[in-house]
């Protein structure tokens, strides 16, 4: 499994589509630790850009602070699990917590039918 969240700075970043970087996390076969992980700079945003750019790089499950809901469709059509509203700072810690069901998640920051995003 390939876990992948937007950074800013060294921290989750709570708008998806606008992050500097992704950090990439392989979690090994029995899903409950991380074997490696990486970040690669994020695209120029271009909107429904990001679902197939993930997807070719194996990406499996989305852990976000917050997406628009047509980027959310493009990922569930791939096949690739989104999650929405992580409320961790912390991109390995997100993800230890959410392969321990941990995970603390609240309200999709980013409300594309009004234009606001809670950063």
């Amino acid at each position: 499994m390939r876990v992948a969240l937007p950074i800013q700075g060294d921290q989750l970043s709570p708008h998806f589509g606008h992050c500097e970087r992704f950090a990439f996390f392989d979690v090994e076969d029995g899903g409950t630790a991380i074997a490696d992980w990486k970040t690669v700079e994020a695209p120029e945003h271009q909107p429904g850009l990001l679902p197939g750019w993930l997807a070719e790089r194996g990406v499996t499950v989305v852990i976000a602070g917050g997406m628009g809901p047509r980027a959310v469709e493009l990922f569930q059509l791939r096949g690739i699990t989104v999650v929405l509203g992580a409320a961790e700072d912390d991109p390995e810690q997100a993800v230890l917590s959410y392969l321990n069901g941990a995970l603390a998640t609240g309200e999709n920051v980013c409300d594309h039918d009004t234009h606001e995003c809670a950063h």
